[in-house]
């Protein structure tokens, strides 16, 4: 099997740039290394060549009887057969298009009939925790282990009657500390009880395979953004009858059929789903990640990241003074995600050295997890209530966090150890630069920062970077 090294060297996944350099806070320059995938990742060149392709053919789709609007329909919907046939969904399953994983996830808690009740867990993203408050939901606590967990689910699922409407929302890997979740043994449990199951992807997509058959997985949400194609599109994969039963989630033109002054006929999925002038290049541009992972093999994929996985969490329990943060363990498999603290930094503090003297890129703060995050920083609910109630008085308290790497195609273990001796380093020694806390996010950036910025045809409003912060 070739090694991530081996691959980045003979160009089998190229990333748009993977091989940049960046200022220092000193003067020097040096290779930026990317351990932040987690939040987005860079394009596939497949991705950015299949955009420039279709760049001179771009035009209107479905209803435009040009030679151009054609051609860009039959590309929009050999997109949509792409992100099919990469997951390996049931031949009636639906494809549409959405702009994220959070667009697609409201979209099914919108479509859901009428009293239906939803499992989801403490565990999961707020992308698919607060969608589900519009209807009966129950959150399962931070399990101890993963028989724990189908144990609660078991639990929370008996008093649903049969026939009555529900679903299980379930991450398919934490985006905190990235345990994959025992998807298998949770769609058996869900549909015994007559629920369906919805999986949010966005973290396990890129990076292990997912077949929608074989696990029975009723609904599927991802982002392109996480998975090689950042061009602002998702998709929703699954069962089109609930989907298919109500009015659109959003309603305009494309969605219908007929509409008089007082009536509207509406268009079956995925059309009705769909409303608006579609996001027609970002579809286009994840089908065509779709295709060129799907050829390469993600099963290969998975145990490459595995191994890089391993290699790196025994490096970073190598550092004083470095907590590593984990619901399971090691010894349940994980995606590329590792989160830690390092005693005497704070999280924001230390992302911010890492960056500026390093050139090393994470993310640090809560990673839009909170209730997880309380739980593993042990948070006691009376400090929880005391920082909500702060907020609420538009004061701005520190918000516990933590710093997360996260790995993707281009990651090696050269950027492994990059980022462990510069941990070692800060460690023991400290940052050789000075830093300032803005008080109103408590974000840390460089004194007198004069790194230059790349010189782009579009306006940088770097008073909003500065000062924005990153609480999620």
């Amino acid at each position: 099997m070739e090694s991530y090294e081996t691959r980045a060297e003979h160009g089998t996944w190229r990333l748009v740039g993977a091989d940049a350099t960046v200022p220092l806070v000193d003067g020097a320059r040096r290779r930026y290394v990317n351990l932040d995938f987690a939040a987005s990742t860079p394009a596939l060149e497949e991705a950015a060549r299949a955009i420039e392709a279709m760049l001179p053919w771009y035009s209107s789709v479905h209803r435009g009887a040009g030679l151009k609007s054609r051609i860009c329909t039959a590309a929009y919907e050999g997109a949509r057969s792409e992100v099919h046939a990469f997951f390996n969904a049931r031949a009636d399953d639906t494809v549409i298009f959405t702009r994220n994983t959070t667009d697609a996830i409201n979209l099914l808690a919108y479509a859901l009939p009428p009293e239906t009740k939803v499992v989801a867990s403490a565990v999961d993203h707020h992308a698919n925790m607060l969608p589900w408050r519009r209807h009966r939901v129950t959150y399962l606590p931070v399990p101890e282990s993963p028989a724990a967990h189908l144990a609660a689910l078991d639990s929370a699922l008996s008093d649903v009657a049969r026939g009555d409407p529900s679903l299980v929302a379930v991450s398919g890997a934490s985006n905190v500390t990235g345990e994959i979740w025992p998807l298998r043994e949770i769609v058996e449990r869900a549909h015994a009880a007559g629920a369906r199951v919805l999986v949010d992807a966005a973290q396990l997509a890129p990076h292990y395979p997912i077949d929608m058959q074989a696990l029975g997985v009723d609904y599927l949400a991802m982002s392109g953004h996480k998975m090689y194609a950042p061009f602002g599109a998702g998709a929703l994969v699954g069962r089109p009858d609930w989907l298919e039963e109500r009015e659109p989630f959003l309603r305009g033109g494309g969605a219908v059929q007929f509409v008089t002054l007082d009536d509207v006929e509406w268009k079956d999925v995925p059309d009705r789903q769909e409303a608006g002038s579609p996001n027609i290049l970002g579809a286009i541009a994840l089908g065509a990640v779709c295709r060129a992972l799907g050829s390469g093999g993600m099963r290969a994929i998975a145990r490459e990241e595995a191994e890089l996985y391993q290699y790196a969490r025994e490096r970073l329990l190598t550092i004083p003074g470095l907590e590593l943060y984990t619901v399971w363990g090691p010894g349940h498999p994980h995606v590329g995600i590792l989160t830690f603290n390092l005693s005497g930094y704070v999280h924001s503090l230390l992302a911010a050295i890492l960056s500026a003297e390093y050139a090393i890129g994470v993310r640090h703060g809560c990673f839009c997890a909170h209730p997880l995050l309380l739980h593993l920083l042990k948070v006691e609910r009376a400090e929880a209530d005391r920082i909500r109630d702060d907020l609420r008085s538009h004061s701005h308290p520190a918000i516990p966090g933590a710093v997360r790497i996260s790995f993707g195609l281009s990651t090696t273990r050269d950027d492994v150890d990059q980022a462990v001796a510069a941990l070692k380093e800060i460690a023991a020694h400290g940052p050789r630069w000075r830093y300032e806390c803005d008080p109103n996010n408590g974000e840390f950036d460089p004194v007198d920062d004069g790194r230059p910025w790349p010189d782009l045809p579009v306006h940088l409003t770097r008073e909003y970077v500065r000062h924005a912060g990153e609480s999620s």
